[in-house]
């Protein structure tokens, strides 16, 4: 926070001037980047969110979640590379890659049951 020239309440008033500002534009001619913000930002009347903007229109773009993919099905294909098919490998990388997305037993045992496959399963009570 040394970085701004203002209190809290100060930037907080800026940003509340900032907003009533383009409320009352049409919404195509607002800016729709950070760099075009920053661009339409006068230094003068809003030294603290110009510095914001300024940060943000610096700060990197990342792109870990599509490279985090393309890893984990490397790391898949070279463990399974000759012993799956092209359909399971697509699943197992589908899984991994989407961990966070519970599951049931109960959602798997209803998709299994409804199936409509004919299936002989030997059960050992």
């Amino acid at each position: 926070m040394d970085d701004l020239p203002g209190f809290k309440d100060t930037v907080e008033a800026e940003y509340d001037l900032w907003i009533s500002k383009w409320t009352s534009v049409e919404p195509s001619s607002r800016p729709s980047t950070s760099t075009d913000a920053l661009i339409s930002c006068d230094k003068t009347l809003y030294p603290n969110l110009y510095q914001l903007l300024k940060i943000l229109a610096i700060l990197p773009v990342s792109t870990a979640s599509a490279e985090r993919s393309f890893s984990t099905l490397r790391r898949l294909k070279t463990y399974l590379r000759n012993s799956t098919s092209e359909n399971r490998l697509v699943g197992l990388a589908l899984l991994n890659i989407h961990r966070n997305i519970c599951t049931t037993d109960d959602m798997v045992l209803d998709k299994f049951a409804n199936s409509g496959r004919a299936r002989r399963l030997k059960l050992v009570i």
